[in-house]
């Protein structure tokens, strides 16, 4: 990993400007990819600008593919139109890493170039659920482990999980595990009680 990121050229203004001014006369010269998202493109790609300090240089699309970033499926840098399940696994990726933030479709689809119908449609047909509903199997599977592995609060493990209202929280978690936060915290302290119980035994 660190020989592919040395290969990053300098990100100078001359540069920056083609990205934030989206200059197809710079594309063939470089493509820049964002740290965040892990997605790299066009000096002439229409997605939403990143952030100066989020982007890496490379000179061309295998060395940004050899530094383990995606093409990005908008604006195609390496000529070939990315498949929908690599899109999906980019989208998917997107959410496991920022589940703890406030998500929206449309900062889904800023955040991984598409058009948020588009993305909603993709996604469903791939995963069989919506992008909404894996954010909050994923926020649910977060809490889960906090209920057990920590003694946080109920509302401070909904924050925690980037949910910051408590009572759609606990509706949300029941709904998804059959049991609210605090029975299942301690479901399951009684039976880590329980297999303590049969090893000293």
């Amino acid at each position: 990993m660190e020989a592919a990121d040395s290969m990053a050229q300098q990100l100078t203004e001359e540069k920056w400007q083609a990205i934030i001014r989206n200059d197809a006369a710079y594309d063939g010269s470089f493509v820049y990819a964002v740290k965040t998202t892990r997605i790299f493109c066009r000096p002439s790609c229409k997605s939403k600008a990143p952030n100066r300090e989020n982007v890496q240089v490379f000179a061309n699309a295998r060395q940004a593919l050899a530094a383990r970033f995606r093409p990005c499926k908008r604006c195609k840098p390496t000529g070939q139109r990315l498949p929908d399940r690599e899109w999906v696994e980019q989208i998917t990726q997107y959410i496991d890493d920022h589940f703890r933030e406030r998500l929206t479709l449309e900062m889904l689809a800023d955040a991984c170039h598409g058009s948020p119908y588009h993305l909603h449609r993709t996604f469903k047909r791939i995963t069989g659920v919506t992008p909404v509903e894996y954010v909050q199997q994923t926020r649910i599977r977060a809490a889960q482990e906090l209920l057990v592995r920590t003694g946080e609060s109920v509302a401070a493990i909904s924050s925690m999980v980037g949910m910051h209202n408590t009572p759609y929280f606990m509706t949300l978690f029941k709904k998804f595990t059959g049991r609210t936060p605090t029975e299942y915290r301690q479901m399951n302290q009684k039976q880590s009680s329980a297999e303590v119980f049969v090893h000293e035994k």
